[in-house]
Order: C-alpha cells, then structure tokens, then sequence
C-alpha cells in the first residue's frame, strides 16, 4: 500500500495554562495542506524479520526503532497479529517546522495498517492509539480541520473552508528546540474566543489571532519574522508561524508573485 502523509499548519496558536504534568494545554486550529510525504508498506513474505525499514528524500537520522512510523507499528503489534513488512518512507516534510510530518508518517500508518489487514479498528481508537504516539498525532487520523485542545489530542471538527484561497510555506534553515519555544510563554486564557475570531473574514484574522510562540521566537531568530513580514508585504491576508515553528505560512486571495529561493519553500491553491 502506498499512501501520502501530509503537512498541516497552526491557525491561532494560545498557550493557556500549565499543567501539572508539566505539558502545557493550548487552543489552536490545525489545518491540513497538501504537502505531502510518501509512505509505502507492504507485508515481506521473503523475511522473518518484524520489519524491513527503508528511507529517501529528506535525510532522516537516528535508529529505525526510534522513527514515528516503527513506533506506530510497535503500538499495534501489542494488540494485533501483524506479519513481517517493509516499510519505507520518502520524506518531503522538512523536520523540526511545526507542520507535524513525523505524527503524520505516523498516523497514515496506524490508517494503512488498519485497512491492510483489516484490523477493524474503530477511529475513536485509532485516535487513541495515535495519541499515545504524539500530542498533534491524533488529528491525523481524521486529517479535516479541527479545533484543538488539551495538549492537542481533544479534536473537535470546524467547518473552517479556505478553498480557493493561496498557501504559502517557508522554512528557514533554523532549529527551534522545545525549551526555547516555551521559554517566553506566559499561559493565559485569550480574551476572545478562537473559533469565533475564525469566522471572520481571512483578511480580519491578524487583528485577533496569533501564535503565542511568536513572542518567543522572534526576538531570538528576527530570520524568521522578516518572512511574515515579507508575507503582509507582499499582500497576504494573514501570516504567521506553524507550531512552534520554524516554518511560517502566508494565505493569500490570489496566486502570490513571491518567492524565497534561499529556503525551503512550498505554494499550493487550497
């Protein structure tokens, strides 16, 4: 089977309060895009052997074990019979850019494996399954807008549509480590209420919905605030950073003449 993991981005990103399991809960929008990776599996009749793992594309580092899509079959194989496979992953997804790659890899696989094998697998507890996995892996498995809460995993479907309208990605070439992105957090409940600020028009959004990352980020990697600001220059209706970045998206009304040739940079019409 071979299926497409795809990116997502943060509209509206609140930090409202710490919790004493020392994660943080947050209110956000995840939107998915159509930035996509390549995932293929397929059962290995040839080998004993759990898994064969294979990558391409974006340099993926670190131990087989350790990659998002070997946990998620580690998770299933607790509970269910699954033969030997090869798994391989071509990586587009540029890492550490708050557009949730490696929770998609990972989610798309619970899906494909539950439709390969016919597992029966219910999506409430594919939900759960994936939450086990990472906070924003959940939403994966329903990959349609959705409110977000808790630390991510409580998804509630939004009628959000921004069909028609321009997305613009980019990520510069910078790491944004966990510690940073909260080290100038100040949780707090917003003052207005995300999903109503959403169903304004695009336009009015930069008026009332922010990343509350951006505070900390911006000051330490201006780098990374210049491409909003490139962004509203160049007449996006609304910008701002994914996640906890590094990556910065602009939504624009029409095709945009803009380009970031120094970066990782990704269009498409939504």
């Amino acid at each position: 089977m071979i299926c497409f993991p795809n990116a997502k981005i943060n509209i509206g990103l609140n930090i409202t309060e710490k919790r004493p399991d020392g994660y943080h809960n947050l209110e956000t929008l995840f939107y998915p895009t159509k930035l996509y990776d390549v995932l293929e599996i397929i059962e290995n009749k040839h080998s004993s052997d759990p898994y064969q793992w294979s990558s391409s594309g974006i340099l993926i580092d670190g131990k087989a074990e350790d990659n998002l899509c070997i946990k998620a079959l580690n998770l299933l194989k607790q509970d269910f019979n699954i033969p030997p496979l090869k798994i391989h992953l071509h990586k587009v997804i540029p890492f550490g850019a708050g557009l949730g790659g490696g929770s998609a890899d990972a989610a798309f696989t619970l899906t494909a494996l539950n439709e390969m094998f016919n597992l029966k697998i219910p999506t409430k507890e594919l939900i759960k399954y994936a939450s086990k996995i990472g906070a924003d892996c959940a939403f994966f498995i329903l990959n349609t807008p959705c409110i977000a809460t808790g630390i991510g995993d409580i998804l509630t479907p939004t009628a959000l549509n921004l069909k028609g309208k321009y997305l613009v990605l980019v990520k510069p070439d910078i790491h944004i480590s966990t510690p940073e992105a909260y080290s100038g957090i100040s949780p707090k409940i917003p003052e207005t209420n995300l999903l109503k600020n959403l169903q304004a028009p695009v336009n009015q959004w930069k008026n009332t919905i922010v990343n509350d990352f951006e505070n900390s980020v911006f000051p330490n990697h201006p780098e990374i605030q210049s491409i909003k600001d490139k962004f509203y220059g160049s007449g996006a209706e609304y910008a701002a950073m994914t996640g906890s970045g590094a990556a910065v998206f602009g939504i624009f009304d029409n095709k945009p003449e803009i380009n970031f040739p120094e970066y990782f940079s990704w269009q498409e019409e939504l």
